[in-house]
């Protein structure tokens, strides 16, 4: 099936526009993959069971590479997904109120760096929409859900706009990703700086705790007695910061008690790129990048916060790296766009016989060894 893609599937896509290829893969997995037996077919096909299941973040993965954001920003090809082989699919981004995003053309191949760049601007059909969808299905795996800033709010007023987002999310989402690295919102790269991401995450956090009470009691559960569990809160960064901003962060991460750190959005560098389209470029050029930002945060965490690694996955080698930097989790993008229908498969595969050649008992035992 790699081949059929790689020789005639592929092509035919990279004749359209890269937005129209991406909507056209996304109804043909709507439509023609919507049955239980198409989806039982594919997982016969897609889905390599070799990894025991995974537990992280206080949930349970059927493998370690998930989906990035930005790939189903709507909700509506998650099980299509999993049945693909992904352990894990992360919708969105979503913004409280629906936007159509920035002017087209807004999305850009670069097949000789194998790499992609967007400046998409956030576009979805709003937060409200795609929790009342996800909660008509009953998802195959572990569904995350990232929310980010309407392009009209100013940063003065994120917190809450962000927390009306987490307030339709927390009933549907395993975990909820805050994205404040995308380079295509104006300005909402600012609220990376410390006090800023400190206080939107301080507040996100102290809903988190009344949210889940409100659940437990909505559940006949006490809130008193046994420990609240909270809803997994990552907040997804972006590649291009400085060492210290990088250790503030972890910082804020963990005395906020964050379940982790998703390294990284895509980077806004054009370093040995032939483009300058502005927008914010991911594939195989960001992979070095990735790296090292995810070396850093499992360094300044003593490796104790959980890290899901993102950039530049192409391959069961291009995981394994992220791994041995120190991620626990990985999500791909670019890499499913470039290889097809069997990618997941042949990652999840090929990881699995890395992690054999090399003596590692299980996954675990691999988190950080190359730090």
């Amino acid at each position: 099936m790699s081949k059929i893609y790689e020789k005639l599937i592929r092509p035919m896509l990279f004749n359209l526009s890269p937005e129209t290829a991406h909507e056209f893969g996304i109804e043909v997995l709507k439509k023609g993959l919507t049955s239980k037996k198409a989806q039982e077919f594919l997982v016969k096909r897609f889905v390599y069971d070799s990894f025991s299941e995974i537990e992280r973040i206080g949930l349970k993965f059927k493998n370690p590479l998930g989906i990035a954001a930005g790939f189903d920003k709507n909700g509506v090809v998650v099980n299509q997904l999993a049945a693909l082989g992904f352990g894990f699919v992360e919708v969105g981004t979503v913004t409280f109120n629906p936007q159509k995003g920035n002017d087209k053309p807004r999305m850009f191949r670069l097949p000789e760096d194998k790499a992609l760049i967007n400046r998409l601007g956030f576009n979805n059909e709003g937060t409200a929409k795609v929790v009342k969808r996800l909660k008509k299905i009953n998802s195959n795996c572990v569904l995350g859900v990232n929310i980010g800033k309407n392009k009209d709010v100013p940063n003065d007023e994120a917190i809450e706009n962000y927390l009306a987002s987490f307030d339709l999310a927390h009933e549907v989402a395993d975990y909820i990703a805050v994205n404040v690295s995308s380079p295509n919102t104006p300005n909402l790269r600012e609220l990376q700086k410390a006090e800023n991401l400190e206080e939107l995450l301080s507040e996100l956090q102290k809903r988190n705790k009344v949210q889940s009470i409100a659940f437990r009691r909505l559940n006949e559960k006490s809130p008193e007695g046994d420990t609240l569990n909270l809803k997994p809160l990552l907040v997804k960064i972006a590649p291009d910061l400085s060492e210290s901003e990088i250790e503030a962060i972890v910082d804020i991460a963990q005395r906020l008690n964050l379940a982790g750190i998703i390294a990284t959005n895509t980077t806004i560098s054009r370093e040995n790129i032939n483009s300058n389209e502005i927008g914010g470029l991911s594939g195989a050029p960001l992979q070095k990048k990735s790296n090292e930002i995810i070396k850093k945060i499992y360094k300044y965490s003593g490796g104790k916060l959980p890290i899901i690694g993102v950039g530049g996955i192409f391959t069961a080698e291009d995981a394994f790296e992220k791994i041995a930097s120190g991620a626990c989790l990985l999500q791909a993008y670019t890499g499913f766009v470039y290889q097809g229908f069997g990618f997941a498969r042949d990652v999840n595969k090929g990881l699995s016989q890395i992690l054999k050649e090399k003596s590692f008992a299980n996954l675990n035992e691999a988190i950080g060894s190359g730090v």
